[in-house]
């Protein structure tokens, strides 16, 4: 006698899909930072073309499908959503700006391992909010940061330049944080394409205006550096993204939110097999501390019922 779900029934299917759909979005946005660190190319134009690519694929759809959603938006009772979905737009370009660039001046492995502390900041956020955090909870930021201060410390007898990519990393965090909860006020209304659509579009825009201001080289790169970006847009910007907003149907988002820190070690993985950055031995301990922090804090929001959102690559693109 079988003493579980069918896997030929539609739960048993839908579980086994969902669970597909979680290593493939893994997967995913695990190629994130190695594809960062690949590209031969300034790391802010980078994050703006995929945000222009990613745009571009999501906003003929809002334009076919969701006209009436965007003339409310234009109406003054619509304009509120509008300007929260425009703030995100910038703090999710200061995320690229930040992230993007500490992925290229330190490991693969501790940029994306800082980047991953997003539900810490998520969760003081919540506080500022007036929301009360579980003294669990609390233990896990505790954790967390004391492990971000370990993987730094050991960057600082390693490389001066690690050590900035290791507070753009922890900045990237603080910006991903401020994204999902702009972004939290701004979907209360309004579809997720038309979200986005507005959302990456403002992000391109700013970091437009950045790279221009700055004097940064938006065209002229090789074959290969394009052929990077256009990974990032499909897996980390769309497919990781969608493959986890499947995967919520049927898993808990408190399991998927847990899940998503595999991309620390496959994305370490990929890029020893790939770039040949072996991770730093001193950093190791400081990481591991760092992971187990980040999963309390997850697991330590669900028993308050306001559980930190899922991290960047589940909410903004990593």
């Amino acid at each position: 006698m079988s003493s579980g779900a069918d896997p030929s029934g539609p739960g048993g299917r839908g579980e086994l899909l969902a669970t597909g759909a979680t290593a493939i979005a893994v997967l995913a946005v695990s190629t994130s930072a190695p594809l960062i660190a690949f590209a031969a190319a300034p790391a802010l134009a980078v994050a703006f073309w995929r945000n222009v690519l990613a745009t571009g694929a999501v906003a003929p759809f809002v334009l076919a499908r969701r006209r009436p959603e965007l003339r409310l938006l234009a109406r003054p009772g619509g304009r509120s959503q509008a300007g929260w979905s425009a703030l995100a737009g910038v703090a999710l370009a200061a995320h690229f700006g930040t992230w993007m660039p500490s992925a290229q001046l330190t490991s693969v492995a501790t940029a994306t391992a800082l980047v991953a502390t997003q539900p810490v900041w998520q969760g003081l956020i919540a506080l500022a909010q007036g929301r009360r955090l579980p003294l669990v909870t609390w233990g896990g930021i505790g954790l967390a940061v004391l492990g971000a201060v370990l993987a730094t410390g050991a960057d600082v007898g390693f490389d001066a330049q690690a050590v900035l990519g290791d507070l753009l990393a922890l900045a990237g965090a603080v910006f991903a944080a401020c994204y999902t909860a702009l972004g939290e006020q701004a979907r209360q209304t309004i579809s997720t394409t038309t979200y986005t659509t507005i959302c990456y579009g403002v992000c391109a825009a700013v970091l437009l205006v950045v790279c221009l201001a700055g004097g940064i080289q938006l065209t002229g790169f090789p074959g290969s550096a394009w052929l990077a970006v256009l990974g990032l847009v499909v897996g980390a910007q769309l497919l990781g993204h969608s493959m986890f907003s499947y995967a919520l149907h049927k898993i808990p988002a408190t399991t998927v939110s847990v899940l998503i820190l595999l991309e620390v070690p496959g994305a370490a993985l990929i890029a020893w097999l790939w770039l040949g950055q072996v991770p730093r031995t001193a950093a190791l301990p400081g990481l591991g501390l760092l992971l187990v922090g980040v999963a309390v804090v997850v697991l330590g929001g669900t028993r308050s019922r306001t559980p930190p959102p899922l991290p960047p690559e589940a909410g903004p693109p990593a």
